[in-house]
């Protein structure tokens, strides 16, 4: 469903207030969510404290339940305010923005006192919530833009890197074997990425010497790995050229398109 919005209505304002950053009633409007945001998952963070939940827990709830409203109800207004909802509703901050909600109306048909697995997961859904930050913060565009155009060269080192760690782990446990304690090859994985990553746990360690030399090989090995997503990363942020354009499309909200762009550059909308 495409929906035109005609200038100077009140979904035009509504939409240049919610969409558009750069205005007054658009910044205010930022802020005041951002600061939202933060309380909402400040209190998210303190419901699972057990000590305070059990003196606060009505004033937690109750408060959980005002932020709910409230998310729910920008949710509403961004879907009527741009010309295709559909899109938006597809759209990752779209996902982000029901999924910020929707956890607390779910437990209304789920009592909160049942210690059920899917309804606990469902309700730490709330934490998403951060997520819902990004959109208001300046210049995370450019930074999603370089993850973005560097996905190849990430998935590749991901997959070089989960390859390394099989074949080390599959080494140390024909090396060690079960009596050092490296009892499968999962754990052994395990032990590798604990490894090649630098973090040393230590609840697992090599005895035999050629298992120690296998070690120091993985630790090197990992100083190495380290730097690589970040000359990525690093790579594409300086090659990224930004766009002076905060203009937000009208059908689906999408921002950081070029200058001269004239369709969206997600929905292909004409902006």
């Amino acid at each position: 469903m495409n929906r035109e919005i005609k200038a100077g209505s009140l979904r035009q304002k509504v939409w240049t207030t919610i969409f558009e950053a750069e205005t007054p009633l658009g910044k205010a409007f930022d802020i005041g969510l951002l600061v939202l945001i933060a309380l909402s998952v400040f209190v998210v963070m303190l419901e699972s404290v057990e000590s305070i939940d059990r003196v606060w827990h009505t004033q937690l709830y109750a408060l959980e339940w005002l932020f709910t409203v409230v998310f729910t109800l920008e949710y509403i207004v961004r879907l009527w305010a741009v010309r295709r909802p559909l899109a938006y509703a597809k759209s990752f901050f779209g996902v982000v923005d029901l999924l910020s909600c929707l956890p607390m109306w779910i437990s209304l048909f789920f009592p909160v006192s049942q210690s059920l697995l899917i309804i606990r997961v469902l309700r730490m859904l709330r934490v998403f919530r951060v997520l819902k930050m990004v959109r208001h913060v300046q210049g995370s565009q450019v930074l999603i833009r370089a993850l973005y155009a560097s996905r190849a060269k990430i998935t590749v080192f991901f997959f070089t890197a989960v390859t390394f760690t099989i074949i080390v782990g599959s080494m140390m446990y024909l090396i060690e074997g079960r009596e050092h304690g490296f009892t499968s090859i999962p754990q052994s994985i395990y032990w590798a990425i604990v490894t090649i990553s630098t973090l040393g746990y230590g609840d697992l360690v090599p005895v035999t010497a050629l298992g120690k030399f296998v070690t120091s090989i993985c630790v090197l090995v990992g100083y190495a790995i380290i730097a690589v997503p970040t000359g990525i990363i690093s790579s594409a942020l300086s090659k990224d050229k930004g766009s002076s354009d905060t203009d937000a499309c009208p059908n689906c909200g999408a921002h950081g398109h070029l200058d001269d762009a004239r369709y969206c550059r997600r929905c292909g909308g004409k902006i």
